[in-house]
């Protein structure tokens, strides 16, 4: 079997985590990368054992041995390079959000629709083997009716005035930036496992840092990354650090959310729980081998990942036995074993990975809720 070939565009946080996951999938290799320039990319790529380094993204979609992009790069740059991608004939792994706006993303759609090639989301989030767990209890009816869903996304790698990121500047990240960042995952992962839509949202805002302190060079060039005040700038910021979201679902259930980048301790934690008619269930990702069932006349239970005790269409999301623990790296792992098991098999192929659409029903989505906190009042998701 001759291994696919794979070029990623950007190489910050995320560019990494997605060149080990193509590494683990033994069917795939990664053979070039692009950055800034060419010095950073010749200097990554050097680093991350790649053989080819573009400093240009359009060099990168012209090499010819080329077959999958991976966008890890900042928002503002997704639908650029999803669109010259497809235009190339390259299957394509975009890092949410699909795009900086809905008609940017339903052009997306619109030309993977139209072209014999895979376009795929890294929400990546649903493939938590515990999280498949409670998707084939909701499909098998453990539940029952679904009645409420509630949780959150909690971080605090923005809590202090000094903490910096393109992500707080509108013209890189978009209009939303918790929401659009982390949020997208949480509404992601509920409706794909409930089979519920979100319908109506309420939402209420929060900056709680208005200005914050810029580096004016990057943290790395310091000795000991250590910053005096005449290092920094002051920015205004007007992206939210918090969000809480009242939600009305197509089947008359209710839930309500809450994201926060502020939140003292909370290192990636991503929670939900779900009330149906005959019990609930909780997921936490900080603890993701492991979920919370609820019942009323009888003792609560903590089921932990063993594939010899989950449903069998969960399973293919658990690679080690009971007690292995897996977590934030393997979700990755498995999501893209699915896209590229796409790749392999062609469009037709009954292969369930993140698509297109998926990405666009987030942006719909981080519409409807920016709008409803501007003009304090439920709004309508677009279908």
């Amino acid at each position: 079997m001759e291994k696919i070939m794979v070029g990623v565009i950007g190489t910050g946080f995320i560019g990494p985590v997605h060149i080990e996951a193509i590494r683990r999938q033994g069917t795939a290799e990664v053979l070039a990368l692009s950055e800034v320039n060419y010095e950073t990319a010749k200097a990554k790529a050097e680093a991350l054992g790649i053989p080819k380094a573009y400093g240009d993204y359009k060099e990168l979609l012209a090499d010819p041995e080329v077959q999958v992009i991976h966008i890890c790069t900042p928002n503002h740059l997704h639908f650029a390079i999803a669109k010259e991608a497809i235009q190339a004939g390259k299957h394509v792994v975009c890092e949410k959000p699909l795009a900086m706006n809905v008609e940017e993303g339903k052009e997306l759609v619109q030309l993977a629709q139209e072209n014999d090639l895979i376009c795929a989301m890294h929400l990546n989030c649903r493939a938590y083997p515990m999280v498949q767990q409670i998707k084939n209890m909701v499909e098998n009816g453990d539940l029952g009716t679904i009645f409420a869903v509630n949780g959150s996304y909690q971080q605090d790698w923005l809590f202090k005035e000094t903490d910096y990121s393109w992500r707080l500047e509108k013209q890189f990240s978009g209009e939303s930036r918790a929401i659009a960042d982390i949020g997208t995952h949480w509404f992601d992962t509920v409706e794909t496992i409930t089979g519920l839509k979100t319908e109506k949202v309420c939402a209420d805002f929060a900056t709680f840092y208005k200005t914050r302190k810029k580096p004016l060079k990057p943290v790395e060039t310091y000795s000991g990354k250590v910053l005096e005040a005449k290092d920094y700038a002051d920015v205004p910021i007007d992206t939210e650090d918090y969000a809480t979201v009242l939600i009305k679902f197509d089947n008359g259930a209710h839930g309500s959310f809450t994201v926060n980048q502020v939140a003292a301790g909370r290192k990636n934690r991503m929670y939900f729980e779900i009330y149906g008619s005959k019990c609930a269930v909780a997921f936490d990702s900080e603890e993701p081998n492991q979920i919370w069932i609820g019942n009323r006349d009888g003792s609560n239970q903590i089921m932990m990942k063993d594939p010899s005790l989950m449903y069998a269409e969960a399973r293919e999301f658990s690679s080690y036995p009971g007690g292995h623990t897996e977590g934030f790296a393997d979700t990755s792992k498995h999501t893209v074993r699915k896209i590229y098991e796409a790749v392999r098999n062609g469009k037709a192929a009954e292969v369930d990975y993140p698509k297109f659409e998926d990405g666009y029903r987030e942006l719909q989505l981080c519409a409807a809720i920016v709008k409803s906190a501007q003009e304090e009042k439920w709004v309508t998701v677009e279908k």
